[in-house]
């Protein structure tokens, strides 16, 4: 009987499907585990081998927790809002949702293009995802209750004397009966302070405008990265090198009016909850930095009136280091920064307006990472120096930016290198004054940076003084003249919510007086409209300004025809809508009670599985999706929702799986004449070895004078009336890598199929080149190992590996690759040995005439082999090893074909044992051995010690340190007994030929050795 993967993988693909195997119940006896994977976004291109990683291993964990008796939720959906699917509808006309619908479950698009479909894919490789609870975050059911969220947070405020998120009645009882002067809240800066009775006498537009400063969610004016490219606002995390991650597009910062989510209100939170959750320390670090918490000071200094500013104006500063404050020699603003227009003299402005235009052209991110440019401009204003009253010069700088801290910086060159760097690179400049030093170390080769190691001098009261004495005096100081106080600060800033974009999730929100006002939630969803275009209006409004029907009846509450607004019952729908990881950071939750239409999950649901036991994903969401995520978490938390503070109680990052790439080397040969004209042209590709042996040749360009070989390479390849004529000159191109598509290599051998290459119309600029090939006449291509990526033409997909080899041979392979986290490189032909382990595992059970499984007692060597694997599996799917599980798979398997085992006390509980990485064989297996349930919850095998615990042992017999024979022997032997077995023992009699040994060296359990 052969093993046919195809056939019992689709076998038992359609059977678990049919009966629901691995449908998780609400409520249940057995102890609940929760595994998630971080869900993919449905783009076109379908999976590549590297993507199931993660998911193989967490389905590997999933079912070995079922056969421990828990019952397991594993379920799987799609992150399907985004922006890809939004280029390609401006690109092709096609509705997102309809090309989202057909990237998830397959078909032919608009444009002819035929689509796995991630569906059909997944379940191709055997998961045993509980599919009765997928979610779509681009669905109406779905995103319904993103909106919902969206209120709760616009409702709300923080309360720092709580320590959690309130609603905003609360507040308003608070400002109706005492006014704001006691609100101790996370809030905007700079808030104006009023009594009980003005509150009562502001109209309802004054009372709406002042809770937007204490709202969760909120509208203000924010630096954002705009992409004229794209149309839209883009995070930090999606700008790479200044331009957009997708596209390429220039990004540039501008001010806009946006949603902003007051996350920074759970900075400290976010902070203490990584000692509480079972992450790696990378992430956690990455978070802290990003989080980046600093103890200091803030501090004030007036601006001095000139000209053209008389309205008094002060430059907040916040500082860690307020001791060296008499070391202040000037001040930088961010560009930025709302000040600079106001304060920059005339005599400056144009230098300043230009600057300021230049820097927009470069992304936070991008200014942050370069530390060695040096920039900046003076703006003509002097600010006060709040203790000895002293002019500073105020400059703009890049290297401040308006997102952090308070966007100005007081400049001490002396004890911070890029101020010192700025100084100098400045130096002699309008407005840069000699560097003042505070510290009794020498700065004229570099600042003084240590908090320790010093005193203070020429600093006034703080004379003599180190950092921790110099902070508290100064702070006091500082608030006795009403100039500054004692402040933590946070780097993590909120988190602009806004995006210009078509596919999102709309905001519940329509405006009254320019206000938002919230659509009550039993209205919802306010599902995304029609529109004819993708694009930015004409005007510049985002795409849903392109919607006819795009407008909110507040008397009948329903979505109507936008010419109707009159502004007095009908008003304008917000045209913004939601980032991409709106829907993201709460879908865990919603697995949990996928069908509930009322509610995003039921408190009982909530209460049953109440987070995520194992999460599994990459660690490119290391701030982004994870902060976002437990941010809403906890809010949900504080307004009563969800059930425990942090969402996912172990990560795991996978790392990546890199294809083998592969290239060509082409040289380009042009013939000109003598004023330039193009008489002939032509492309050369040369093989790898003779591109490896001239490589240098190559790259200094001097290959015709260098090698005769390398001259016949050019000069054959012409026609005789140039290679011939010195009237002409040879231009050569310099050499380029061209990646290949790796379905036109053998990789086993590296060899191109020359014709396939000239007929693919990608390489169609190669179709008449000349190929220089090894002696037996192949062209051998080069290869690299980098990121799988459909651009590098090196994507191998799963349909291929499981339609060829079976989804049995991926995922051991996948696993067989190396330690989860770690990233390694693909290679298509190694997996051939792993199908041919499943191949001699199938031989264990059956021959060509069927089951040769019988009811033999099993060997001692039997037992052995299989507790040493049940217990090397158990401890390595407990340790997340699973690459070592396949390797003890194997050795298990090997010992029992030698030991000619087909016994069912072993082979049943092997076929268990494999079940959570073979899962279709193991299947097949237990049902041919005569089981009628699914192996999918059957009891893991139990250790049993017993059955490792040697009895014999096999002794190298040794004759003056060379070992001649072996001897077994039974390990309770004394000293005396073996030497009296082994001195009786015809190999030993022939060895010593009559004569007696001087000595006999015995080690019990170890060596036997004879000498002299």
């Amino acid at each position: 009987m052969k093993y046919n993967p195809n056939e019992i993988e689709a076998k038992w693909q359609k059977h678990w499907a049919d009966n629901k195997t691995f449908k998780a119940e609400n409520n249940s006896e057995k102890p609940k585990y929760y595994v998630l994977d971080m869900f993919p976004y449905p783009s076109g291109a379908g999976l590549h081998v590297g993507h199931p990683l993660g998911y193989i291993a967490s389905d590997v964990y999933s079912r070995y927790k079922r056969h421990r008796g828990f019952n397991v939720l594993h379920p799987m959906g799609y992150d399907s809002f985004g922006l890809p699917a939004e280029q390609y509808a401006i690109q092709t006309g096609q509705r997102p949702e309809d090309t989202t619908s057909v990237n998830i479950d397959g078909g032919v698009d608009k444009e002819g293009n035929k689509i796995a479909g991630y569906r059909k894919q997944l379940d191709k490789i055997g998961f045993s995802f509980d599919w009765s609870r997928e979610v779509r975050t681009s669905n109406p059911d779905y995103y319904k209750h993103t909106q919902w969220i969206f209120i709760q947070l616009f409702n709300s405020w923080y309360n720092k004397n709580t320590d959690k998120a309130e609603d905003i009645s609360t507040l308003v009882s608070i400002f109706t009966t005492e006014g704001n002067a006691n609100v101790n809240a996370v809030c905007d800066d700079n808030i104006q302070a009023f009594s009980s009775s003005e509150w009562n006498a502001f109209s309802s537009d004054e009372q709406q405008k002042i809770l937007l400063q204490y709202r969760l969610t909120y509208l203000a004016e924010t630096e954002v990265n705009w992409c004229p490219g794209l149309g839209t606002v883009l995070a930090n995390d999606e700008i790479v090198n200044g331009v957009s991650e997708r596209g390429g597009f220039p990004v540039i910062r501008k001010k806009m009016t946006q949603w902003s989510m007051r996350i920074s209100a759970y900075a400290e939170r976010l902070l203490q909850g990584l000692n509480d959750i079972d992450w790696s320390e990378s992430i956690k670090e990455s978070q802290r930095n990003w989080i980046g918490k600093s103890v200091g000071a803030m501090v004030s200094f007036n601006v001095l009136p000139s000209t053209i500013n008389q309205q008094p104006s002060t430059i907040q500063v916040f500082t860690t280091r307020p001791d060296t404050i008499f070391g202040v020699t000037f001040m930088t603003l961010a560009p930025e920064h709302e000040l600079v227009a106001q304060i920059t003299t005339p005599e400056q402005k144009s230098a300043v307006d230009a600057y300021i235009e230049k820097t927009a052209k470069r992304s936070e991110r991008e200014r942050m990472a370069d530390v060695k440019t040096i920039s900046g401009v003076f703006t003509g204003a002097y600010a006060e120096h709040p203790f000895t009253k002293e002019p500073i010069s105020v400059w703009i700088g890049d290297y401040v930016l308006a997102g952090y801290g308070t966007g100005a910086v007081m400049a001490v060159p002396c004890g911070d290198e890029r101020d010192y760097a700025f100084a100098n690179f400045f130096k002699g400049q309008n407005g840069m004054p000699e560097i003042k030093n505070i510290f009794d170390k020498d700065i004229s080769e570099s600042a003084f940076g240590a908090k320790e190691g010093f005193q203070l001098v020429d600093s006034d009261f703080l004379n003599g003084l180190g950092y921790k004495e110099g902070t508290k005096k100064v702070i006091a100081e500082l608030e006795k003249i009403g100039q500054g106080k004692g402040k933590i600060n946070y780097r993590l800033r909120d988190a602009v919510f806004s995006r210009q974009r078509y596919w999102g999730e709309p905001f519940p929100v329509y405006y009254v007086n320019g206000l938002p006002q919230m659509i009550e939630a039993k209205h919802l969803p306010i599902v995304l409209p029609e529109v004819e275009k993708y694009l930015p209006t004409e005007d510049g409004l985002p795409p849903l300004g392109n919607a006819t029907i795009w407008a909110w009846d507040s008397v009948n509450n329903k979505v109507v025809d936008t010419d109707l607004v009159d502004n007095a019952t009908i008003f304008p729908l917000e045209l913004n809508t939601m980032p991409g990881w709106a829907g993201s950071s709460w879908y865990w939750m919603r697995y949990m009670d996928a069908k509930n239409d009322g509610e995003f999950a039921s408190k009982d649901a909530l209460k049953y599985w109440e987070s995520v036991d194992l999460y599994i994903g990459g660690s490119e969401h290391a701030t982004g999706h994870l902060l976002y995520s437990r941010f809403w978490n906890k809010f949900l938390k504080d307004k009563g929702f969800a059930p425990t503070e942090e969402p996912f109680k172990k990560l795991i990052n996978q790392g990546m799986i890199l294809g083998m790439s592969a290239f060509v080397h082409s040289l380009n040969i042009t013939v000109l004449g003598d004023i330039d004209d193009i008489f002939y042209r032509i492309k050369i590709l040369i093989t790898e070895s003779i591109f490896k042996k001239y490589n240098s040749c190559f790259i200094d360009k001097n290959f015709l004078s260098s090698d005769e070989f390398l001259r016949n390479i050019v000069f054959n390849q012409l026609p005789k009336e140039y290679a011939e004529n010195d009237d002409f000159d040879i231009n050569l191109q310099f050499f380029k890598e061209r990646n290949v598509d790796i379905s036109l290599i053998n990789e086993i051998t590296n060899e191109l199929d020359v014709d396939g290459f000239k007929n693919d119309s990608k390489y169609s600029d190669f179709k008449y080149s000349k190929f220089i090939t090894e002696e037996n006449g192949k062209y051998i291509v080069g290869r690299e190992i980098e990121k799988m990526s459909k651009s590098k033409y090196n994507v191998v997909t799963p349909d291929d590996i499981c339609n060829e080899y079976g989804a049995d041979t991926l995922r051991l392979y996948e696993m067989f690759l190396g330690p989860l986290e770690q990233a390694k490189p693909w290679n298509t032909a190694g997996i051939s040995g792993v199908f041919g382990f499943l191949k001699k595992l199938w031989r264990l059970y059956f021959d060509e005439n069927g089951l040769i499984v019988n009811n033999d007692a099993p060997t001692k060597d039997n037992l052995k082999s299989l507790h040493k694997t049940i217990k090397k599996v158990a401890e390595d799917i407990e340790g997340f090893s699973f690459n070592t599980s396949v390797s003890q798979f194997m050795i298990c398997v090997n010992e029992l074909s030698t030991q000619n085992c087909h016994s069912r006390t072993i082979l049943e509980p092997l076929a268990i044992l494999i079940s959570p990485y073979a899962p279709h064989i193991a299947e097949e297996l237990w049902a041919q051995l005569g089981n009628t349930a699914s192996i999918s919850t059957v009891d893991f095998p139990v250790f049993e010690a017993k059955h490792l615990v040697e009895s014999e042992k096999e002794y190298p017999v040794s004759f003056n340190g060379k070992m001649r024979f072996t001897m077994t022997l039974p390990l309770d032997l004394t000293k005396e007994q073996i030497e009296e077995i082994v001195m009786k023992d015809e190999r030993t009699q022939k060895q010593l030929d009559g004569k007696t040994p001087n000595k006999v060296i015995i080690v019990p359990g170890k060596i036997i050795n004879l000498v002299g």
